[in-house]
């Protein structure tokens, strides 16, 4: 499938929500929670036309921002196409998830929707901390630092530790949500998870990197 056949089939299913919103639109409230808290509490609300046919729209933009990247790497060669897969279909599912899932808990359906939403992050953590380290230097998918991008060898070793921390990460998030009843501890973990994914990577590329220069 060539870039511009996936653009647009990435692009009508960002909007595919569209017809489900078409569907039930007089069975909406005036306002619908769009954003939940930690402890699964609504915390932001929009109109209803804002939440029906406005949040495919922001799906289709973020959709098309990504891909204009992501299809246009000159290192594309170096993606991990497990990866590149997941970064190419990511943003058209969640659109075909999440938006009938708004809409449906707007009209009184009890879906645990920040379980379902850490269920999905925690599995895609896993997903691509497996591929991570079959992942090679390339602009768009991995961890692009000055040091990663200007050596091989830095970015294969900081990739390789990335892909354990990425597993383990995915699955602790996906055990706290059924070992840890209390919201307050759930975020702190989500928190923890998300500083050492971000920062371990970064001292060890760098120091890496100064290693490297001390020799």
């Amino acid at each position: 499938m060539n870039k511009k056949t996936l653009l647009w089939i990435t692009s009508l299913l960002c909007l595919l929500p569209i017809i489900f919103s078409v569907v039930v639109y007089s069975s909406l409230p005036e306002q619908i929670a769009i954003h939940w808290n930690g402890a699964g509490m609504p915390d932001n609300y929009a109109h209803k036309a804002v939440a029906a046919f406005g949040l495919p729209v922001v799906f289709l933009a973020i959709n098309l921002f990504s891909k204009a990247r992501l299809l246009n790497d000159p290192k594309e060669a170096g993606q991990s196409q497990a990866i590149r897969q997941v970064g190419i279909w990511l943003i058209p599912i969640l659109s075909i998830v999440l938006v009938p899932v708004t809409l449906s808990i707007a009209m009184g359906a009890n879906i645990p929707i920040v379980l379902l939403c850490t269920l999905v992050v925690g599995i895609l953590l896993i997903i691509i901390g497996n591929y991570l380290p079959k992942s090679r230097q390339n602009h768009t998918i991995g961890i692009k630092l000055p040091w990663t991008l200007a050596n091989a060898d830095n970015w294969n070793k900081t990739h390789r530790l990335a892909g354990y921390l990425y597993i383990a990460g995915g699955t602790l998030l996906i055990g706290s949500n059924f070992l840890l009843s209390n919201a307050v501890a759930q975020i702190l973990v989500t928190a923890m998870i998300v500083v050492v994914l971000v920062v371990i990577p970064i001292i060890y590329s760098y120091t890496q990197y100064t290693h490297g220069k001390a020799k």
